[in-house]
C-alpha cells in the first residue's frame, strides 16, 4: 500500500494562512522579454555536457539500497524481492522477476532497484574531470518512488535513498508542513550540497530536472487531497474531476493525471489558463530558492548551475516568463535548458530559457545522415543551416547537442539496427526515436546484439561530428564506455565501470544469446572520447566559431566545413560512405603560407592536399578527420 501520509503532516489553520500569505510575496514580473545575452551565460557557450541516470550510474554506499517497501508499486511485487546485483546480465531474470509472467518487459524490469546513488557520483566524480566534461546533468535526483523519478513527490527534498539515512531523512520530513519555515535540511539534501561543493571544486557545473507539471501521488498537497477531499487547502492545485462522495460505497475521486497516467497527477493552470496556479506556483518558486542559493545568503556559488525542465511545452507560458527571471534573478549565471523537441526557436525566446535539448535542429539530421546513412550531404548541409539559424548567435553555442537520452534508444544500438528495418519514416526526424520501433519491448525485430567493430567506427565518426558542430555536445553516461541499449528500459542500464567485471550477455528479451557477449569497460572507446573532448576544450573555434560547409558531394556521402574565430580555423571533413572519397575544396581563407595539420581522426587518418590552386580533402570509408590551419611556426622546431 502506498504511504499517502509522508509530506501530509497536520497542518493548523495558523500555518496555511502562513503558506498562503507567502503567496504573495511570490510573483516575479517579467517586465521585459530576456535578451539571448541575458538567458545565456557565457560558460554556456564552452559546455561539454554529461547526462547521468543516479539509480544506474554508480552504487557508492549499499547501506542505503532501496527496500521493498519504497517501490512505486510494493503490493504486487513478490516477497522475494531485491535489490539486483550491478554485474548481473541485464536480460537476465531474478526468481521474483520471473513470477511475472514469460516477457521480459511485462512487469519485473520495472520494479529493479541497482542502488546507484549520489554517493556513488562523488566517487566517480575525478572520472567525470578526467574524461573532460564540465557540466553534470542529473535526471530527478528528488524523492519519488519510482526508478526513473519523474513523479516527483518533493521538490525541495532529494530521495533520501539516493543519501545515507533514508528512515532518518522520512522521520524529519515528516514534522514538515506546507510552511518553507519548517523544511529542513536532511542528510541526502546535504550530501546533495556537498556533491555540489565537490564538483565545483572540480571545475563542474551541476543543473538538475525539474518537473514542474505533475507529481506522484505521494506528493504532500496530493495526500492531503486523498485524505481530505474537497476539504482540503490543497483542492484546486490539481485538475480534480471529482471529489469522492462518502456517502457511497465506491470512489468517485478522479483527477486528470500527465497523458492519462493516474500516477502522475497534474497541476492546474489559473483560471485564465495562461499559468500555472498560483498555489503549486510559488511552491515551486519556493523550491527553485532553495536549491539555487541553500543557505539564502544571496551568494549562488553553493548552489546548483542550472536546470533542465520536463515537457516544458506543458506548462503555461507566462509561468516559464516569471521561473526564468527569478532563476536569473537568483543567479545571472543560471543555465535553463528546455525539453522540446520540435523547432524550439521562437519558444525559447518567448520563455526565456537558455536552450533546448535539441534533437530537432541536432539529432534527427545527424541520425539521416551519420546513422543511417541515407539523407543526401547536401540536404544534411541545408537542414543543419535551416534549423541552426532558427537561433540567436548567442543560443546556437550553447544548444544541447545529444544523440541519445534516457528516452530514446543508445546510439550504439541506433547504429546496430540503422537499415534493418522497413523504414517508418517521419519527413524531418529519419526515424528518430518514432512509434515503438526503438525497442524489442514493442518491436520484436530490434537488435539488441553488441556492436560490431564498425559499428564502433561510425560511433566514433557521430561523435567527431557532435565535437565539431555548433552547440554544446552532450553524451549519456556510459556512452564513451561503450554502453549499448534499446529504448526505456534497456537504455537505463547500470553503467559499465572498469573495477567491475559483468556476467556475459547470455540472455536476451526472448531467449538465449549464443555464444554470450562479453560486456566489459571500452578502454579504446573511452580514449578516444577523452581526446575528442580535450580537443573541444583546447579550440576556442570548435566551442564558439563560426561555422561555413564549403563543399558536400551526395554521391560520395561527404561533406566539408570549417569553424573559425578570429585566430584559429578548423576544417573538418565527414566521409559517411562505404568507399574513400575525394573532394575539392575552395582554398580561399587556406593560403599556401599556412600550415594545415591533422588533430584528431575518427578511424583512419584524412589528407589535405594542395595541387595547382586547388585543395582536396581525401577521406577514408566512413571516417572523420579535424584539421588545424594555422600559420607556420617560426624558427627550428624543438626536438
Amino acid at each position: 500500500m502506498l504511504n499517502w501520509a509522508i509530506f501530509a503532516a497536520p497542518l493548523s489553520c495558523a500555518s496555511i494562512l502562513v503558506w498562503f500569505a507567502l503567496l504573495e510575496d511570490t510573483t516575479i514580473v517579467a517586465q521585459q522579454p530576456l535578451t539571448p545575452e541575458q538567458r545565456v551565460p557565457a560558460w554556456a557557450k564552452d559546455a561539454i555536457f554529461y547526462q547521468i541516470f543516479p539509480e544506474r550510474f554508480r552504487n557508492g554506499d549499499p547501506s542505503n539500497d532501496p527496500t521493498k517497501d519504497s517501490l512505486e508499486f510494493p503490493g504486487v511485487v513478490p516477497d522475494n524481492w531485491s535489490v539486483t546485483p550491478w554485474t548481473d546480465d541485464w536480460y537476465s531474470r531474478a526468481d521474483w522477476e520471473k513470477q511475472s509472467g514469460d516477457n521480459f518487459y511485462e512487469n519485473g524490469v520495472f520494479h529493479r532497484r541497482y542502488g546507484g546513488d549520489l554517493q556513488g557520483v562523488i566517487d566517480k566524480l575525478d572520472y567525470l574531470a578526467d574524461l573532460g566534461i564540465n557540466t553534470i546533468y542529473f535526471n530527478p535526483v528528488f524523492y519519488a518512488r519510482s526508478m526513473h523519478k519523474y513523479d516527483g513527490n518533493s521538490f525541495h527534498h532529494i530521495d533520501p535513498y539516493f543519501g545515507p539515512d533514508p528512515q532518518g531523512d522520512f522521520d524529519l520530513m515528516a514534522n514538515e508542513t506546507a510552511d518553507p519555515t519548517t523544511w529542513q535540511w536532511t542528510k541526502a539534501d546535504q550530501l546533495f550540497l556537498s556533491l555540489l561543493k565537490q564538483a565545483h571544486e572540480r571545475g563542474l557545473r551541476v543543473i538538475i530536472d525539474g518537473v514542474f507539471n505533475h507529481t506522484g501521488r505521494d506528493f504532500w498537497a496530493f495526500a492531503d487531497i486523498v485524505k481530505n477531499q474537497s476539504q482540503s487547502p490543497y483542492q484546486d492545485w490539481y485538475i480534480v474531476e471529482s471529489f469522492d462522495d462518502p456517502n457511497t460505497d465506491q470512489n468517485e475521486f478522479k483527477y486528470a493525471g500527465w497523458w492519462g497516467v493516474d500516477t502522475l497527477p497534474e497541476f492546474a493552470n489559473n483560471a485564465a489558463g495562461d499559468d500555472l496556479h498560483p498555489k503549486p506556483k510559488a511552491y515551486v518558486f519556493a523550491a527553485t530558492r532553495r536549491w539555487m542559493d541553500p543557505n539564502g545568503d544571496g551568494d549562488p556559488s553553493d548552489g546548483i548551475d542550472g536546470w533542465r525542465l520536463d515537457v516544458a511545452n506543458e506548462v503555461p507560458n507566462k509561468f516559464w516568463q516569471d521561473w526564468n527571471t527569478l532563476v536569473r534573478e537568483l543567479n545571472p549565471e543560471a543555465f535553463t535548458v528546455a525539453e522540446i523537441w520540435d523547432d524550439a526557436g521562437d519558444y525559447l525566446a518567448d520563455c526565456g530559457f537558455s536552450s533546448s535539448m535539441n534533437y530537432h535542429g541536432f539529432a534527427y539530421p545527424v541520425k539521416g545522415f551519420l546513422v543511417d546513412g541515407n539523407l543526401p550531404a547536401s540536404e544534411f548541409a541545408k537542414q543543419l543551416t535551416e534549423r541552426l539559424q532558427a537561433h540567436a548567435p548567442e543560443v546556437r553555442v550553447a544548444m544541447q547537442n545529444l544523440m541519445d537520452s534516457h528516452d530514446t534508444d543508445r546510439l550504439a544500438s541506433m547504429i546496430v539496427n540503422a537499415g534493418k528495418h522497413q523504414p517508418y519514416m517521419n519527413a524531418h526526424r529519419f526515424d528518430y526515436d518514432v512509434g515503438e520501433r526503438v525497442s524489442p519491448r514493442n518491436f520484436k525485430p530490434y537488435d539488441v546484439t553488441r556492436p560490431t567493430d564498425q559499428h564502433r567506427q561510425i560511433q566514433r565518426l557521430v561523435t567527431l561530428f557532435q565535437i565539431a558542430y555548433v552547440g554544446a555536445p552532450m553524451f549519456y553516461y556510459g556512452t564513451e564506455a561503450g554502453m549499448d541499449g534499446a529504448d526505456d528500459p534497456d537504455d537505463r542500464m547500470p553503467m559499465v565501470w572498469d573495477d567491475l567485471t559483468y556476467q556475459p550477455r547470455s540472455h536476451g528479451p526472448f531467449g538465449s544469446v549464443d555464444p554470450p557477449q562479453p560486456i566489459t569497460f571500452d578502454k579504446e572507446l573511452h580514449a578516444y572520447y577523452q581526446s575528442s573532448l580535450k580537443l573541444r576544450s583546447e579550440s576556442e573555434a570548435l566551442r564558439q566559431g563560426n561555422i561555413n560547409v564549403i563543399a558536400t558531394d551526395d554521391e560520395a556521402k561527404t561533406i566539408v566545413f570549417t569553424r573559425s574565430v578570429k585566430n584559429e580555423t578548423m576544417l573538418i571533413g565527414i566521409n559517411r560512405g562505404d568507399q574513400p572519397a575525394s573532394i575539392e575544396i575552395p582554398t580561399k581563407g587556406l593560403r599556401r603560407s599556412m600550415q594545415v595539420t591533422p588533430v584528431l581522426s575518427s578511424h583512419e587518418s584524412g589528407e589535405f592536399t594542395r595541387e595547382r590552386g586547388r585543395g582536396l580533402v581525401t577521406l577514408p570509408p566512413l571516417s572523420g578527420q579535424i584539421w588545424r590551419v594555422g600559420k607556420p611556426t617560426r624558427g627550428k622546431a624543438k626536438k
